[in-house]
């Protein structure tokens, strides 16, 4: 599978998935719907501003983005 629909295209979701759910979704036992996606909604936080990330020296996604936004000066 050289074209569209390479495993290359999914990697990144794929293993994003498998964090969620082994971290996340396994652990719980939701007795709803809303209490799933109340759930979810807390680990992608925590997921994005505070879980430190091997691919990006540890730091977390939002600490490295936030980091990296260029500074703009008042006119």
């Amino acid at each position: 599978m050289d074209g569209r629909g390479a495993w290359r295209d999914t990697i990144f979701v794929e293993r994003l998935w498998r964090s969620v759910k082994d971290e996340e979704v396994y652990l719980r036992a939701y007795e709803s719907v809303s209490a799933a996606r109340a759930g979810l909604a807390r680990y992608f936080q925590f997921y994005n501003g505070r879980r430190p990330h091997s691919a990006l020296a540890g730091q977390p996604p939002d600490q490295l983005y936030l980091n990296n936004q260029p500074h703009t000066q008042a006119a």
